[in-house]
């Protein structure tokens, strides 16, 4: 295949890859955007395997056969519940091939003097720098999400200054990286530094604002991949990291403004985590229980429903049975709807994927600034295994861990009923204070199971 048709087949990937992020853009043409973004990967893989430039392409063949092979066995097997994890561990991946293209293209690139040789060195420099923090980090929110690690913030005295002081020295390693034409020692110092690095950056992370960290992570590793194709002088993939980076950033950005934090101290870690949990896990009052039998005739009196989903209702299952009550309660004019925090679930958009799986309408599936305001006119609201996206902490008390947070305000709603197994805290640690209003009933066990009993009474 010659150099001419490889870079024309790089602008039709690039092409794809840009009409993908618009269809994923909107839930009505987001399997479209999944299409073109194959489409794109699978042009881009066969021009640069079968390129002038390629090497080794029975190895490169052997070792795609590989990993695609496993990337099919856990795309079958994994559940919709573990998509947040999966996708942090596929950024540390990305990280990882950073790393090693940084160190394999600083052993050997060939003859380059001056300028070209300054660059190369600030390439390598900069892509296994960010490599690394993204490998780390990207670790630690794996861990966080499938509960290996504490999802508390890591607290450690000083850490702000820890942090400007790895950045600090690390920039005094790439100048006397470059201005010794090349140094295994400072190489190999600022991985260990950006590796350190990108634990703490994101160990110093709440478990509430773990959902942005993806978004960011997923930032990271495009930057790494624009890196990589730097160092590789590849032009598609200095293109798709650029397109990865700056959407995973907008969408952070989209997502801090959403949860008033700021998304500088997102880059510099440990946003919303100067505070000190106030109430911790002590219940502050008595809680009233409800049947399945009484939050059915609840339903069938009201005119309007609000459903709040959160994680709980991803790990048990219950958006069918949800979907199927909703079908039910809207047959009899009941107004239904659904409110999706911006950080509901442990993933960008986790709830409304699992809503569209269970072929819930788009159209009454409203974010949380559309339909914060229309509570007050509820008579019922289903808050189905949220926690801390409803939590009235984060406007009441400004000691909490979510304090300044925007949440769903379903109190102000005439009946809050409450899908949990337990009077446990959410992820954040933190209780709730909305489980003890007299407007809130608590239906405890499985979500899915709970949801079944009222359909069955509805």
């Amino acid at each position: 295949m010659s150099a001419g048709i490889v870079q024309a087949a790089y602008i039709v990937a690039a092409l794809l890859f840009i009409m993908s992020l618009a269809g994923l853009s909107k839930q009505e043409t987001a399997r479209a955007g999944n299409y073109y973004g194959i489409a794109g990967m699978a042009i881009a893989l066969i021009a640069t395997i079968f390129g002038p430039e390629s090497q080794g392409t029975v190895w490169i063949i052997i070792a795609m056969v590989i990993g695609g092979g496993i990337g099919i066995h856990y795309a079958k097997k994994v559940e919709m519940t573990e998509m947040p994890e999966l996708v942090a561990i596929l950024h540390s991946f990305v990280g990882l091939a950073a790393v090693l293209v940084g160190f394999n293209t600083y052993i050997d690139h060939g003859e380059l003097t001056g300028a070209l040789l300054n660059i190369h060195l600030v390439e390598v420099f900069l892509g296994v720098f960010i490599g690394a923090v993204t490998f780390t980090g990207s670790i630690v929110a794996f861990g966080k999400l499938r509960g290996l690690i504490d999802s508390k913030a890591l607290m450690l005295p000083h850490r702000h200054k820890m942090n400007l002081a790895a950045l600090v020295v690390s920039f005094l390693l790439m100048v006397q990286f470059v201005n010794a034409e090349g140094s295994t020692f400072a190489l190999v110092a600022v991985t260990i530094i950006a590796l350190v690095f990108g634990y703490h950056l994101v160990a110093s992370i709440g478990g509430a604002d773990m959902p942005v960290v993806v978004s960011m992570l997923n930032s990271y590793s495009g930057w790494a991949a624009a890196a990589a194709g730097f160092m590789l002088a590849n032009d598609l993939l200095i293109v798709t990291g650029a397109l990865v980076g700056s959407s995973g950033a907008i969408l952070s950005y989209i997502m801090c403004k959403a949860m008033n934090r700021s998304f500088i101290s997102v880059i510099a870690g440990g946003f919303g985590t100067e505070v000190q949990v106030s109430a911790d896990g002590e219940e502050q009052g008595e809680h009233r229980e409800a049947s399945a039998e009484e939050v059915a005739e609840m339903l069938k009196d009201a005119k309007s429903v609000i459903i709040t989903p959160g994680y709980g209702m991803a790990v048990a299952q219950a958006q069918y049975p949800v979907h199927e009550i909703t079908e039910k309660l809207r047959a009899k004019g009941v107004d239904v709807r659904f409110g999706i925090h911006p950080v509901a679930g442990r993933l960008p958009g986790h709830m409304n994927v699992l809503l569209a799986e269970a072929k819930v309408p788009y159209d009454i599936v409203l974010e949380m600034d559309e339909i914060n305001d229309d509570f007050e006119e509820t008579d019922v609201v289903l808050v189905i295994g949220a926690n801390d996206t409803v939590n009235p902490a984060a406007l009441e008390d400004p000691n909490s861990p979510i304090a300044g947070m925007p949440v769903l305000e379903v109190w102000n709603a005439k009946h809050v009923i409450v899908f949990k197994r337990s009077m446990n805290t959410g992820y954040a640690g933190v209780q709730n204070p909305l489980f003890f209003k007299e407007n809130t009933q608590m239906l405890f066990g499985d979500a899915k199971a709970s949801v079944d009993d009222i359909s069955k009474h509805l």
